[in-house]
């Protein structure tokens, strides 16, 4: 396996239809010049390479107007989840400080439930609720986290899937209180740093926050968000959150996803194990609502976020702000897709059919796609 830097190739080098490919963009560039967005990078990468990297639209269209550019600043939303939360996590059971059946109480005494595992966690099979609008209850930092810590199980942990906000929001306290670090300094020294990745982070400072993609107008605060974490319990906290406040370019996240493809490696540094990266992409959910890895969602015949084309290893997550990856080990690549879809407002449905539409048009780009990799047939 290539642990060396990621290059700027050529789509054919990589087994790649140039002209394929550059369809698959014009998925995106047809929606900006729509109006159905106001702007979007999309990247694609395979083995070692990235083929193809572009900007479309505006980074901000209300107040001013700027130009999207391939280096813009994006608010991730749960993109937060696997980006800083989740290697966090891994890199804590690589280390013997954790183990998934491990009881979240074991760590957290005050935490409400006896049942809870770090697993059930990672895996949105905890029993919590999705979310809850803690902002709207005036609660705030340390408060906040009270409240997390107070909310109980919905339904018994382990017996299904229910995607929640709040589990990562309780994953975020693990890390700090095993490690003394909260998830952004955390995930800064151990994960960001060593990749690199100098855009990420959390509470962006102001010479980066001015490269921001904007968000959503919020009326309670009069202002559209830029470089402040759109989502509201995230803004709550501080903007460090388990679950959502990360910041990143699309060159920042071709290199985390290029670590996963090396199994936890880049440019020689390692920062997570091979066997934890696989540990994450296998199916932890088996028979149940979706197919979820650690952290990750798998492609099934249920969930079409990755399109009909990529194989069902294929593992991935998107976030509320219009932001997606998606990573397809079988074929050594990677797919970026990072939006402002919330400016000016949340009213916008687009990346529900944008996000497979485009996933489709990448995989229909490679030419040596090989014997028994597609996807299962769906019912």
């Amino acid at each position: 396996m290539n642990q060396g830097s990621l290059v700027m190739g050529r789509p054919e080098t990589v087994g790649v239809s140039n002209e394929a490919l550059e369809s698959a963009f014009r998925v995106i560039s047809r929606e900006v010049e729509q109006g159905s967005l106001p702007g979007a990078v999309a990247v694609v990468g395979r083995k070692s390479q990235v083929i193809g990297l572009r900007a479309y639209g505006w980074a901000q269209m209300y107040a001013q107007k700027r130009l999207m550019q391939v280096d813009t600043l994006f608010d991730l939303a749960s993109l937060t989840k696997v980006v800083a939360t989740l290697p966090s996590v891994l890199r804590l059971i690589d280390q013997g400080y954790i183990r998934l059946d491990d009881k979240l109480k074991t760590f957290v005494p005050e935490y409400v439930s006896e049942e809870v595992k770090i697993r059930h966690l990672l895996c949105h099979t905890s029993g919590l609720m999705p979310h809850r609008k803690f902002w709207e209850e005036s609660l705030l930092g340390d408060e906040l986290i009270k409240a997390v810590l107070a909310a109980a199980p919905e339904y018994t942990p382990g017996t299904k899937v229910v995607y929640s906000d709040l589990g990562f929001i309780l994953l975020g306290v693990l890390v700090e209180r095993i490690t003394g670090l909260d998830i952004a300094a955390y995930a800064k020294k151990h994960i960001f740093a060593p990749l690199g990745m100098m855009d990420t982070g959390f509470v962006p400072p102001p010479e980066l926050a001015q490269r921001a993609a904007a968000t959503e107008f919020r009326k309670d605060l009069d202002k559209f968000m830029i470089g402040e974490v759109h989502d509201e319990n995230a803004h709550a906290m501080g903007g460090v959150a388990g679950h959502a406040g990360l910041f990143s370019t699309a060159h920042d996240l071709s290199v985390f996803c290029q670590m996963l493809l090396s199994q936890g490696t880049y440019r020689g540094t390692r920062v997570l194990s091979p066997a934890v990266v696989r540990a994450s992409e296998l199916c932890h959910t088996q028979g149940k609502e979706d197919r979820r890895g650690l952290g990750w969602l798998l492609k099934s015949s249920e969930n079409s976020l990755a399109g009909d084309l990529l194989p069902d290893s294929t593992f991935f997550h998107t976030g509320f702000t219009g932001t997606a990856i998606w990573i397809d080990r079988s074929h050594e690549l990677f797919i970026i897709l990072l939006t402002n879809r919330v400016h000016p407002t949340r009213d916008n449905e687009v990346m529900v059919r944008l996000r497979p539409r485009f996933c489709n048009a990448v995989a229909a780009s490679i030419k040596d796609w090989g014997d028994g990799l597609c996807s299962t047939p769906m019912t």
